[in-house]
């Protein structure tokens, strides 16, 4: 991503590459496995503490998922460096997470979630503006896998430390707390080592292009499908434990469902980075949208924890991938200014992850059952895999990437 600094920046020594890679996977893991992503394994326990129900669990997500949009809306006219957004966001969510084990109000936990929410976007936007470019220059680009294999491994850290407080019968609050204390330690743990370049200009993303905002349809075609996947996911990602529950009451088994599903996210990102060398990205795309409605029927079909864990690991292997492969494709179709069309995704994206839970809420059966609101999002994806097959597009290789390229 193109920043002011960037000239300047290019003089200095970014520094080793697996120490840039650590920094990326280690801010990720707590913006997005804490930051966005705790609530989801602690939302059982939340419910045996304060009666949570399952529509009200599907607004403190959604409050999460409109902070997150707003913050990657508002990422594309930030003009501080890297670094200090980076180090500011980490505090915010630390901060928030630890907010909600000590408030207890439903209207305060819907702020601090989109608090969160915000934070972890920024935190997305610029570990990527940040980290990505200093690999590039390394001619390490290959090692972008590692930093996005953060997100998966912050979902399976959330989920062991749920499984930890749970073990020792504590609730939602020391799960709050827990995650909190685990944040600031690990934003200490990179403060030092997010470092900027001798540029003093800010180095935030700039103003796109006048001429770069018209798309043609087939721009339009990728923010619509990318919007399907925001939906179609966030579904399980955010009530994938909370049905585990109800098929398996003991915490200590159906608590395993989150960190199978972040495992599953490390290794597909490490895997999708290396073979989207050589296979089509749409190709991949349309795969994972296939596959991951498998996932979201599954549990319909499979009785019991096992069709909930091959959930976690159809949903979870994919997800990311989708992320990595769909944006990519934005990037090779974006034309002069791909962050244009790369940010429309993302804004399609989280309008989709938003409108998901809202849907779950409001289809949300008697009994509790989210069975009619999976097999919505699994036709979602469905459709949105089928759109994608333009003819002549799926088909195409990837395109020969250098050393440079993020």
């Amino acid at each position: 991503m193109p920043d002011a600094a960037s000239g300047d920046e290019r003089t200095a020594a970014p520094g080793p590459a697996w120490l840039i890679a650590f920094v990326g996977l280690a801010a990720l893991a707590n913006a997005m496995g804490i930051g966005r992503f705790a609530f989801t394994p602690i939302l059982p326990l939340m419910q045996g503490d304060v009666g949570l129900s399952v529509a009200d669990a599907g607004w403190l997500a959604s409050a999460n998922y409109v902070g997150y949009l707003a913050g990657a809306l508002s990422a594309i006219r930030i003009r501080l460096r890297p670094v200090v957004v980076i180090r500011a966001s980490l505090l915010v969510i630390g901060a928030s997470t630890l907010a909600m084990g000590v408030d207890h109000r439903f209207f305060d936990w819907l702020v601090l979630r989109a608090i969160a929410g915000i934070a972890s976007a920024w935190v997305l936007v610029f570990v990527s503006a940040w980290a990505l470019e200093r690999l590039a220059l390394l001619e390490r680009a290959s090692l972008s896998g590692t930093v996005y294999a953060g997100v998966g491994a912050g979902i399976a850290l959330a989920g062991i430390a749920c499984l930890i407080v749970t073990g020792v019968h504590a609730g939602s609050t020391a799960a709050w707390l827990t995650l909190g204390v685990v944040s600031i330690l690990l934003t200490g743990l990179i403060w030092p080592l997010v470092r900027a370049g001798p540029s003093s200009a800010p180095s935030g993303p700039q103003e796109p292009r006048a001429a770069s905002r018209k798309w043609n349809a087939e721009q339009w075609r990728l923010v619509f499908c990318y919007g399907g996947f925001g939906f179609g996911y966030i579904i399980p990602a955010t009530f994938l434990p909370l049905m585990a529950k109800r098929i398996i009451p003991d915490p200590q088994l159906f608590g395993w469902a989150w960190p199978v599903f972040g495992a599953a996210a490390i290794v597909s990102t490490l895997v999708a980075a290396r073979r989207s060398q050589s296979l089509s990205l749409r190709a991949i795309w349309i795969a994972a949208h296939f596959v991951m409605a498998l996932g979201l029927v599954v549990p319909l079909v499979v009785q019991g924890l096992p069709g909930i864990l091959i959930a976690a690991l159809l949903v979870g292997s994919t997800f990311m991938v989708i992320t990595m492969v769909g944006l990519q494709e934005g990037r090779r179709l974006g034309g002069p200014d791909p962050r244009v069309l790369m940010a429309g995704m993302t804004s399609g994206f989280a309008l989709g992850q938003i409108l998901g839970p809202m849907a779950a809420s409001l289809l949300v059966q008697p009994a509790g059952s989210l069975g009619a609101a999976l097999l919505l999002a699994a036709a979602i994806l469905v459709i949105t895999a089928i759109l994608l097959m333009k003819p002549g597009v799926a088909i195409e290789p990837a395109p020969k990437r250098s050393a440079r390229d993020g």
